[in-house]
């Protein structure tokens, strides 16, 4: 059944928003003022398909990229700059004011850069066994075939091919093929999930692709296959073996933009705790000046930070621990000695540390999120415990996306 609707706003997945008796309607790819004709999505009485667009926005432009509106990995880019700016940090605002936190919230800061460092491909067997290696379409199973990605980096230049080569090699069955890659300054790493065990032939041919494809290393769940060059990145004056299938911040520009805003935020702080630190992205950079305590589950990247600070002359003392912050959060009294304390967990945020950082007498606390709701909730519980907000900076390194960086000086 097709109907028309009238656009309202945007949502904060980007989806455009109909209000209607029934209720609000979200339309992909849609803007406010806009008049669209759309579509019933069977299964989904509050979304709708987008069938033309009746009244175009004068905010609307041309997306720059072939595959819009059926790759899922972009969602917004038929809006102008300026539009697309207020709505990206709107999303702090609205997380603020849902968590009834009121706290000055800084300009966006573009950190795109060149483009993203890092993408995890998806190959799979199609209809009629065709092999497509993509992303996902949007809020869909099936993979979307791409020949090239406009948001990407040079420094990924090649991967795609290299990825279509490797899933033509393995032709994945039953579940799609995960092809992780990323730019390091050796080349691209590349390390390949759900292919199952491999004999020793598919991984002579795996070798011999990576060769071809001039690959710094590709692995199979972390297991090495072929090397060709160490895989390391700069951090600070640090050089940095990432494991395989690490995380590194999507952009090099988002990751210094974050760093920065750090390194601002704790000041002439003597001893600084690092939580959820990773491979240290903040911790090496904030050892130039400060002694550090960095925890983090992640074996690998503990390992691998702990390698960076013997080899990097200059640094004051790193002293890095796995430790799940999850079940294990530090406590109170393990936070006596620590002038200021970042910390940046993933997306489901660091409720249970946030609870104990309420209780801490740390004078300086500074918030790295990669989600409003869940950095508004924990703030939320520093707030109460005494903390006051001094101020928030959002960080565009996911360009097109719904995705926002925050960062956030919380003081006592």
């Amino acid at each position: 059944m097709t109907e028309q609707l009238a656009i309202i706003r945007v949502a904060h997945r980007g989806d455009g928003v109909a209000e209607t008796p029934a209720g609000p309607i979200f339309v992909p790819y849609t803007l406010p003022g806009e008049t669209v004709e759309v579509e019933s999505i069977p299964g989904h009485p509050d979304r709708r398909h987008l069938l033309r667009v009746e009244t175009a926005s004068p905010e609307r432009i041309e997306p720059f990229c072939p595959h819009f509106g059926i790759c899922g990995g972009c969602a917004i880019q038929h809006w102008t700059a300026p539009h697309y700016r207020e709505w990206k940090r709107s999303l702090v605002l609205e997380a603020l004011a849902q968590a009834g936190l009121d706290a000055p919230v800084d300009a966006l800061i573009d950190a795109h850069g060149d483009g993203r460092r890092r993408a995890t491909f998806h190959a799979r067997l199609g209809a009629r066994d065709i092999l497509e290696v993509g992303f996902a379409a949007l809020r869909a199973h099936h993979i979307v075939g791409i020949d090239r990605c406009p948001v990407l980096a040079p420094s990924l230049d090649g991967a795609i091919p290299a990825a279509w080569a490797i899933a033509e090699a393995l032709k994945p069955q039953n579940k799609p093929l995960d092809i992780q890659a990323t730019a390091t300054d050796a080349g691209i790493d590349m390390d390949v999930r759900g292919s199952g065990a491999l004999n020793a032939a598919r991984m002579g041919v795996l070798a011999r692709l990576a060769a071809t494809h001039k690959l710094a290393r590709i692995t199979r769940h972390g297991e090495l296959i072929a090397q060709r060059a160490t895989p390391t990145v700069m951090v600070g004056r640090a050089h940095v073996t990432l494991p395989p299938g690490s995380f590194l911040q999507a952009t090099v520009a988002g990751e210094l933009a974050l760093a920065r805003l750090v390194q601002d935020h704790v000041g002439s702080a003597k001893v600084i705790a690092d939580l959820f630190c990773g491979l240290g992205p903040f911790a090496l950079r904030l050892a130039e000046r400060a002694r550090v305590m960095a925890f983090d589950a992640d074996a690998g990247a503990i390992a691998a930070l702990k390698q960076a600070t013997n080899m990097t002359s200059g640094l004051k003392p790193i002293d890095a621990e796995t430790r799940d912050l999850f079940k294990r959060p530090l406590y109170a009294q393990e936070l006596k000695r620590v002038d200021a304390l970042v910390f940046d967990p993933p997306r489901q945020g660091a409720e249970a540390q946030a609870r104990e950082l309420a209780k801490s007498a740390v004078p300086v606390v500074v918030a790295v999120s990669c989600n409003a709701a869940t950095f508004a909730r924990d703030a939320r519980l520093l707030v109460d415990g005494g903390y006051r907000l001094k101020s928030i900076t959002p960080v565009d390194q996911f360009r097109h996306s719904a995705h926002v960086e925050i960062v956030a000086k919380l003081e006592r």
